[in-house]
């Protein structure tokens, strides 16, 4: 394995990852914004929804910045 083959895969890991991530804090978004707008008292703040998608995607990074790389090596490989 040369180091081109495994920079393209740290790469690539790293693109599904941030898109794996941004995924789940769209989805995060649109759920919290539905349920809170759909009360009519609003149960959270905006604040508290910008915080739970930052808290969403550290987490889906971290979880995510570990399985990819093991997906895309038995892909490429």
């Amino acid at each position: 394995m040369d180091e081109q083959s495994t920079s393209q895969k740290g790469k690539y890991a790293l693109i599904a990852s941030l898109a794996s991530s941004l995924l789940l804090v769209i989805i995060f978004a649109v759920l919290s914004v539905f349920v809170n707008n759909s009360r009519t008292i609003p149960l959270y703040s905006q604040t508290d929804i910008i915080a739970g998608m930052v808290f969403v995607f550290v987490l889906s990074m971290i979880v995510s910045a570990s399985i990819w790389p093991g997906i895309i090596e038995k892909r490429i490989s």
